[in-house]
């Protein structure tokens, strides 16, 4: 029998949805609590999916909870980035091997999913409920308007600007960051063609990288694209110069011009949809006696390496893990949790972070490209030793993120030298591949 029974978790997104599913399978017995209108009768929120990728670390988690063949079927697989110039020509390199890719999935079709599972198992879920505050000591929800509701445990999942945290911001030693980036995001929209025909190509991540800013686009089950500006606030170009309609047109066919032609909306997109800001959030410790925090609450990220949600699900799964071997001791557990995962949220706040700059700037320089392709060809050499940072990061699920980021850096020092080979757009074919690998087995 469960040490503690009933169990309330704030956020009724995806991780704290997750999270219900996998606490009530092992018998507690759970509420959660959203401050939104219930999205399956209202409609989701428009303007601010940018849509996710799923990939290995999220599915390992739906597999475990019974949903990844249910999932599978709605996602669409992206086996690379395809990158389009401003004249229209097209890029593309693989993310992986022969068979790697990650999934296009709707942010609202899949947590509705996952709602759905988790009430027909037992959950008990209360929307328009806007959490004010926690009592640590006594264990205690304030829902407002009313009294506080006791539990055995509260999990806060309830995002970036989660009012759980909010109380453990009025606690002592409890340090708290939050950075937000120069760029904003705006989502806009590629319908489908003739008889729900894909456009674009179906298959791929389609990014415009234009140095300091970048639009992409990932594809829908219906033909349609959601595609993401990721855009400065100020400066210029900005939003902060495209006041009319006419600078919008103007920056679009002068920007993104293969892509203007396929979106009769923008206008009404560009001028409806919010635009909306980018954060990276740390804070320590996640644990105040029997509250915990989880997924974005603990630790926000800017979505540039797609790992947020996956990064979210596999707390839900390391969490799972942990009461296994616990025997759902959450004593034991609770400071394990936190103390296993913070390098790992730390290590992909990072990476998502440079992983932006890559994505705006570097998937059109033709160095980075060389650099590509080179490792590219040691992990077909050499597959168990010489694994770029993409794969480990999204593919191997059974890696830490902090262990793949210390293992990329050691690549990148090793690769940097490699880059100063003379005439290597020439010869790169002829290195020495054997010898770069022992490099990182020396390194490591």
């Amino acid at each position: 029998m469960s040490a503690k029974k009933s169990i309330a978790i704030s956020g009724a997104g995806l991780v704290g949805s997750l999270a219900a599913i996998y606490l009530r399978k092992r018998g507690y017995d759970v509420t959660v609590f959203e401050r939104r209108h219930d999205m399956r009768r209202s409609g989701a929120e428009g303007g601010r999916s940018i849509n996710l990728a799923l990939s290995n670390r999220g599915i390992r988690a739906l597999e475990e909870v019974g949903l990844a063949d249910e999932l599978k079927k709605v996602a669409i697989p992206m086996h690379g980035r395809m990158m389009h110039d401003k004249q229209g020509k097209l890029n593309s390199f693989a993310y992986g091997k022969e068979g790697q890719f990650i999934n296009s999935v709707s942010r609202s079709g899949l947590n509705i999913v996952l709602m759905n599972e988790a009430e027909r198992i037992g959950v008990q879920f209360r929307f328009d409920q806007r959490i004010q505050k926690v009592d640590f000591v006594k264990t205690q929800l304030f829902v407002e308007g009313k009294s506080g509701e006791s539990f055995d445990l509260i999990i806060g999942a309830d995002g970036a600007f989660s009012a759980v945290r909010g109380s453990f911001q009025f606690t002592d030693r409890f340090d708290y960051e939050q950075n937000y980036i120069d760029h904003g995001y705006k989502e806009l929209h590629i319908p489908p063609g003739a008889n729900g025909s894909f456009q674009l190509e179906k298959n791929y991540l389609h990014i415009w990288p234009r140095e300091s800013f970048m639009m992409i686009a990932l594809p829908n089950p219906d033909g349609s694209f959601t595609c993401t500006l990721f855009f400065p606030f100020d400066g210029n170009p900005s939003f902060d110069v495209l006041k009319t309609n006419a600078d919008v047109e103007k920056f679009f066919e002068e920007t993104f011009p293969d892509a203007r032609k396929l979106m009769p909306t923008l206008l009404e997109d560009f001028n409806t949809n919010p635009t909306s800001s980018l954060v990276t959030i740390k804070c320590y410790p996640w644990v105040r006696n029997n509250t915990l925090l989880i997924g974005d609450a603990a630790h926000g990220i800017v979505p540039f390496y797609g790992q947020g949600m996956n990064a979210g699900f596999e707390d839900c799964r390391i969490l799972n893990d942990l009461l296994s071997q616990h025997n759902d001791n959450w004593t034991t557990v609770l400071p394990e949790f936190q103390q296993l995962r913070k390098p790992d949220a730390d290590a992909i706040a990072q990476l998502a972070l440079d992983n932006f700059i890559e994505m705006r700037d570097l998937v059109a320089d033709a160095d980075f490209l060389l650099r590509k392709k080179i490792e590219g060809k040691l992990y077909e050499l050499f597959p168990d030793k010489w694994i770029p940072l993409y794969p480990m990061v999204t593919f191997m699920d059974n890696m830490r993120y902090s262990d793949a980021l210390r293992t990329g850096q050691k690549q990148k020092l090793i690769m940097d030298e490699v880059m100063k080979t003379p005439n290597l757009e020439n010869t790169w074919q002829q290195l020495n591949f054997p010898a770069i690998v022992n490099q990182l087995t020396a390194a490591s």
